[in-house]
């Protein structure tokens, strides 16, 4: 009898990191596109304190938008059949790879050469 591993359903794995990502965005006051402001108390004594809050937030705003993106291109591609095949080299990427990064656009060959 064969060991047979399930099947990976990407795309539940994929929307469910689209809406954790809006999620977070939502959280800090941005929607998916990431438009949106973030308030601070324009009062508060220390400004420095502000900017550098100001400066975090943003950047991790561009990186949740940045994986939100990675993950809908997935998506696009998954509809589109050519979901799990590596941007570089055209080989198929190792499903346990997908699983654990399911928006990957490199094998790990490929991925180790950047």
């Amino acid at each position: 009898m064969a060991n047979e591993a399930p099947a990976v359903d990407y795309r539940a794995l994929l929307e469910e990191e689209r809406s954790s990502l809006a999620e977070q965005l939502s959280e800090l006051g941005f929607d998916a596109t990431g438009a949106g402001r973030f308030s601070y108390d324009s009062n508060f004594a220390d400004s420095s304190q502000v900017t550098a809050e100001r400066g975090e937030v943003e950047a991790l705003v561009g990186e949740l938008r940045s994986t939100l993106s990675e993950v809908e291109r997935a998506l696009e591609k998954l509809s589109a059949g050519r979901y799990g095949i590596c941007e570089r080299c055209g080989e198929p990427i190792n499903p346990a790879r997908l699983e654990a990064m399911p928006a990957v656009k490199f094998c790990i060959v490929c991925a180790a050469k950047r």
